[in-house]
């Protein structure tokens, strides 16, 4: 059974000044097709509904889910047609009945890339020494969970765009599962060192 673990920062800023402290960058596009947005939230924001319309459309005309592989390369049409407006990067990852779980990460300017993990958004350059030491094929929910959380709390310690608490998302064939971690019970940062 493919596990899909979704983790990011709640924080929103704008330059140096952090614009909400609270905000919710897993978005869902399909019962089990979600997108980690970073970049411009209003870019990523609109994207996410445009995504999430035509795969609703999608699903009614099929009868069936759509492919997450399907959700992934609509958003890479919108990413790349319109690079030159937009300030977006958007991980899609999820389940679906034809490939199980898949993760595709869109960066900026719309390239569209299937990966067995993806990091994106300006933490992600602390970390990818982190994840990649530490990843292992086939993990098993918790240890992805703890993996996840303490990739991004190490960023949120060393990127100053970054912080907040974590929001995670537990993406598998019988269903989805969210959490939240506040800011004083975070695995690694100012409350535990």
């Amino acid at each position: 059974m493919a596990v899909l673990s979704f983790v990011l920062d709640c924080r929103v800023s704008t330059g140096s000044y952090v614009a909400n402290r609270a905000s919710d960058k897993i978005a869902q596009l399909h019962d089990h097709i979600w997108c980690c947005r970073s970049g411009s939230a209003a870019d990523t924001q609109a994207l996410t509904d445009y995504v999430r319309h035509y795969l609703a459309q999608l699903a009614v005309e099929t009868g069936r889910p759509p492919e997450v592989k399907v959700a992934a390369h609509l958003m890479r049409r919108l990413c790349y047609e319109n690079k030159d407006h937009l300030m977006a990067g958007v991980i899609v990852a999820g389940w679906d009945p034809v490939s199980g779980g898949a993760v595709y990460n869109i960066p900026l300017g719309g390239s569209c890339i299937p990966m067995p993990f993806a990091l994106g958004g300006s933490g992600s350059t602390f970390i990818y020494g982190l994840v990649d030491a530490e990843f292992k094929e086939n993990m098993t929910k918790d240890e992805a969970l703890a993996l996840c959380k303490k990739a991004v709390a190490h960023a949120m310690a060393r990127d100053g765009s970054s912080g907040g608490s974590i929001r995670t998302l537990v993406a598998t064939e019988e269903g989805n599962v969210r959490e939240f971690v506040s800011g004083n019970a975070l695995p690694y940062g100012p409350a535990g060192w």
